[in-house]
């Protein structure tokens, strides 16, 4: 069985750190928590890709278990590309307007 590799728009990598360091500073027990909840949602998606319905275009996403948080991915041909790691208040489809990268 292949690996399937995740791979990061940057603008959610910088979501993702922004979100463990606020979380961090608050308590590094909730950072610890904040990661593992990331993990765990990103395992289930890597197992089950087309489990969660499409959300916008051809972006789904999977609620983050404890927090306030989505993942909002799609699944190509080579892995899977999480675009946002998105609070729950921000606007929704905010990140649409992101550019596409090299992964």
């Amino acid at each position: 069985m292949n690996k399937v590799e995740i791979f990061f728009h940057p603008e959610a990598t910088d979501e993702y750190v922004a979100s463990y360091v606020w979380y961090y500073e608050r308590g590094p027990h909730l950072a610890e928590a904040f990661e593992h909840e990331i993990e765990r949602a990103l395992r289930l998606v890597v197992d089950a890709p087309d489990r969660w319905r499409i959300y916008i275009g051809k972006y789904r996403k999977i609620l983050v278990k404890r927090f306030p948080f989505s993942i909002v991915y799609t699944n190509t041909e080579t892995g899977i590309v999480v675009i946002a790691v998105a609070h729950g208040n921000r606007k929704p489809g905010y990140w649409k307007k992101r550019n596409k990268f090299k992964h």
